[in-house]
């Protein structure tokens, strides 16, 4: 193990913070009318993600201090622990329905969403047993399999919320992780296959996912149903121009397009800020991608390169869903867009990986 730390990654930091601060700024613009107009309160929904956010930072702060290979030694316990919290939230009485999906725990006047956090529970197990079992890694039996059991159970559960998003989101991140490890293309290939039917099998399966990738290829088909939302969407960045109708000034955000403060944050600000704004973003999650990169690449042991990896493809994927939803390139599916969307547990699981991110960086040796 490394005895000799460094400095965290500095611009990674700021790159964060920046996007939280951007984050806080299109939540209080977005959510200000509707909060006003449910909670009698514009600042209602501002104040709770402000709240997360300081919880978030502190958490992030406190991570980067912890050796990152402590995280090892308690990756299976924190898996089983985020095992028991998805049975939990099925059960009538405990599990909370949001929007057809009971996803949600609630705990006082907060609620958490166990389907979140145990995308870095997955990453921290996966990349323990992937750096002590690589050698394995080209074979089904002892390698490919255990692995992609374990994944599957996990998003099998999530799926009985449902939860299409969150679970497409930790599965893509653990078969990176998996493939980044050194298995076989043609494994690849042939559950690559699988996969893709048991994809179609489960859009099939549920008419409103059905509801859904017919409103992608054609949403004026349903104007007033299920193509509503993209056609707000793109109603908001379409006007937004090159540099926007000003901060505040968004038109959709009153009553038009649902809860903007959530997933269709994206959609506000370029509507607010224009493609100017919008491209800002952009580059700032590349830069994110950027540094974690480097730092997987630069971690001394293989644990720290596959949680680097894990923790940077979960946000990268988790970005283009997000982004590729609100501009109409994707079917509508429930994801977040990280540090800027409203929500406690995914603003604050980010902003805790990020800080295992960070203390993997102080012994990056790049």
């Amino acid at each position: 193990m490394p005895l000799k730390k460094s400095n965290p990654d500095f611009i990674l930091i700021i790159v964060t913070l920046s996007l939280l601060a951007i984050g806080l700024i299109m939540v209080y613009s977005a959510s200000a009318i509707w909060a006003n107009y449910k909670f009698d309160d514009s600042f209602y929904f501002a104040k709770r993600q402000l709240l997360f956010a300081g919880v978030g930072v502190i958490g992030m702060l406190f991570i980067m201090n912890v050796d990152y290979w402590t995280w090892r030694t308690w990756a299976k316990l924190l898996l089983i622990i985020c095992f028991a919290l998805l049975v939990l939230v099925l059960i009538p009485g405990v599990g909370m329905e949001r929007n057809g999906s009971r996803s949600w725990i609630g705990v006082g006047a907060f609620s958490i969403q166990p389907s979140e956090f145990i995308k870095l529970a997955m990453i921290a197990f996966l990349a323990k047993f992937l750096s002590e079992n690589q050698k394995y890694i080209t074979t089904l039996k002892k390698g490919l399999v255990p692995s992609l059991a374990l994944v599957f159970l996990a998003f099998g559960m999530i799926m009985l919320q449902p939860d299409l998003g969150t679970g497409t989101v930790m599965l893509g991140t653990c078969i990176i992780m998996i493939f980044i490890s050194g298995a076989r293309i043609a494994h690849f290939a042939v559950l690559g296959l699988m996969g893709v039917a048991g994809f179609v099998a489960l859009i099939l399966s549920a008419p409103y996912r059905m509801d859904r990738i017919t409103s992608f290829m054609d949403p004026w088909k349903d104007p007033l149903g299920t193509g509503f939302q993209i056609i707000q969407s793109l109603y908001a960045i379409g006007p937004g121009g090159l540099f926007g109708l000003g901060l505040g000034q968004s038109r959709q955000k009153f009553f038009y397009l649902p809860e903007p403060q959530t997933d269709f944050i994206f959609a506000i600000l370029a509507e607010e800020l224009g493609f100017i704004g919008g491209t800002l973003v952009l580059l700032l999650f590349a830069l994110l991608l950027w540094r974690g990169i480097r730092i997987a690449l630069g971690a001394p042991d293989l644990y720290g390169s596959f949680l680097a990896v894990g923790i940077i493809s979960m946000i990268a994927i988790q970005v283009m869903i997000n982004v590729g939803v609100v501009t109409g390139l994707m079917p509508v599916t429930g994801i977040t867009l990280p540090f800027l969307s409203y929500g406690g547990s995914s603003l604050t699981l980010m902003l805790f990986a990020v800080g295992v991110l960070l203390n993997i960086s102080r012994y990056s040796r790049i």
